[in-house]
């Protein structure tokens, strides 16, 4: 904690500042790629701090980067971009917002999944540290990336990340979660889920609802495939493996009485294995295209993949090092090896790949304590999640600000501070 403590001083008078920071982008959400408003106010907050900005990475990405004498290069990061989830939590600074999505369509918008906390937090650390520039020494390079939830992260290394910014010796980053504040969870290894999601366009012949016979019903037909896509993971995954296959949307038709032609299925895959992942992305094609033929389809089904995320993977050694720093910082009992990877997916591991260099994911409480009132916390890693507390990407999820806030800031903090804090060594 002694080689933390110069980096959090001053950090409780901030605080009232990052909340106001964190309703206001609670309020304004912004879809992925389309994240301008915030991407302003992060550059322009940056530059308040000192840092060097760079505006428009990726799209609308920004990267800040500060040089504090020579010492080890830390990437920290986090994402911008919302939902179109229209917002249900009753808040005072609840989303009312809409977007256009990539069909063209107007939805709701709302930071279901936290990425607000994320920016919020990121903020915070990057004011600390352009403030205590004197209990630390290196080069912090600060992402905040469009587009996590459609895989943003590539579109920034593809915009030229590598030779445009100081190379990291490490790279850290991390999620808000519906665990209780003050709590968090990591482990060595894999982490999240690798992510598949595929648009599946099936083929019939529409006519008169009156008269099926005359038609080839493609809702019929959408239905059997989504039927027998259940079996996936009952029937063709070993037990000791993880994979999740979800229909997430479904589209056909515009009357009751009309027969379409066509009907459309998205399909999201989640896996933690190479072997697994190939496994289920050949079953699901293999289902789709044999309940086309049986249904008579005059066409072949389109399938299109989507956005592919990789397994999230923790370098062992470092992760090591990062739960040390974050148990010195938050005390015993509140930093937790998860038993197993999580099947949410994330796209952060893309920077550490690319850069060939050691990267940490972890996940931090945001949820009220009131939620999980006689409730051991270490429970929660063989148990679950209690039904009662929303998640991520559910319209009622929004983690409370404080102490959630100074958390996320002193998480950030702590990680970092082993690389550049000479009390803390260097790696």
């Amino acid at each position: 904690m002694n080689a933390l403590a110069p980096l959090l001083s001053g950090l409780t008078d901030r605080l009232p500042g990052l909340q106001a920071l964190y309703r206001d982008l609670h309020a304004h959400p912004e879809l992925s790629f389309q994240e301008f408003r915030t991407a302003g106010i992060v550059a322009a907050l940056l530059r308040e701090q000192g840092w060097r900005v760079t505006e428009g990475v990726g799209g609308t990405g920004v990267v800040g980067v500060l040089t504090n004498g020579e010492g080890p290069v830390v990437l920290l990061r986090a994402d911008m971009d919302a939902l179109p989830v229209r917002e249900e939590t009753g808040l005072p600074y609840a989303s009312t917002a809409t977007g256009v999505g990539p069909d063209g369509d107007e939805v709701p918008v709302m930071h279901a999944c936290g990425h607000d906390m994320h920016v919020t937090c990121l903020l915070g650390a990057t004011a600390q540290l352009a403030a205590r520039r004197e209990g630390w020494r290196g080069t912090v390079v600060a992402v905040f990336q469009p587009a996590e939830e459609v895989g943003g992260a590539p579109a920034m290394i593809e915009d030229g990340f590598l030779e445009r910014f100081p190379r990291a010796d490490v790279c850290l980053g991390q999620h808000v979660a519906p665990a209780p504040v003050g709590f968090v969870g990591t482990r060595p290894g894999p982490l999240m889920a690798a992510s598949d999601s595929l648009r599946v366009r099936l083929f019939g012949r529409g006519g008169h609802g009156s008269t099926p016979e005359a038609t080839i019903d493609p809702i019929v037909m959408a239905a059997a495939v989504v039927m027998r896509l259940q079996t996936v993971v009952s029937r063709e995954v070993g037990a000791t493996q993880t994979a999740v296959v979800t229909v997430g949307s479904i589209h056909a038709g515009t009357k009751e009485n009309i027969i379409p032609d066509t009907a459309e299925l998205r399909i999201n895959i989640r896996s933690t294995t190479p072997a697994v992942r190939a496994r289920v992305l050949e079953a699901v094609e293999r289902i789709v295209r044999a309940e086309a033929l049986a249904s008579g389809a005059p066409k072949e089904p389109e399938i299109t993949g989507l956005h592919s995320f990789p397994v999230t993977v923790n370098d062992p050694e470092v992760t090591g090092v990062v739960q040390g720093a974050l148990t010195a910082a938050l005390g015993d009992g509140r930093v937790f090896t998860l038993p197993q990877p999580l099947t949410g997916s994330e796209d952060f591991g893309t920077f550490g790949t690319a850069l060939g260099v050691p990267s940490v994911f972890w996940h931090f409480g945001g949820a009220d304590p009131a939620l999980y009132q006689g409730i051991d916390p270490a429970s929660l890693l063989e148990d679950g999640l209690p039904d009662t507390v929303p998640s991520n990407h559910s319209p009622l999820f929004a983690p409370v600000p404080e102490p959630t806030i100074e958390l996320g800031v002193t998480t950030l903090l702590a990680a970092a501070a082993h690389w550049l804090c000479e009390e803390a060594g260097r790696a």
